[in-house]
């Protein structure tokens, strides 16, 4: 009698269980869904990759500007050599910047990308 006693009881146990990881389970279906329906990001890395690509995009932006600074620069001149040299050594200055944004969007999507 005491073992049946056992056995129903344990079968009642693991009822329990299984009920609490479906219920957790749930839980996690239901937080994954209100991210999703709300654009709120569930994971970390997709957050870091967000931030990053949005602090490259703004220094994208302003060396785009400083190379037509430059590009003013030079076209208004006038022929004055400290101006022309000014203007090219600002646009070059804007294109290595452009190549460093670049290069670090690159790197930064594809190590992102890789850890996932």
């Amino acid at each position: 009698m005491d073992i049946i006693k056992f056995i129903a009881s344990t079968v009642k146990d693991n009822t329990n269980a299984a009920d609490a990881t479906g219920a957790s389970s749930k839980a996690q279906t239901a937080v994954d869904e209100l991210a999703k329906n709300t654009g709120a990001s569930s994971n970390l890395n997709d957050g870091v990759k967000w931030i990053i690509n949005g602090i490259i995009t703004v220094v994208g932006v302003v060396a785009v500007i400083m190379i037509i600074l430059g590009g003013i620069n030079y076209a208004t001149s006038q022929g004055d050599a400290a101006k022309v040299k000014k203007g090219k050594d600002t646009i070059l200055y804007g294109i290595i910047g452009l190549v460093i944004v670049i290069l670090a969007f690159a790197i930064v999507n594809f190590v992102l990308g890789a850890l996932k």
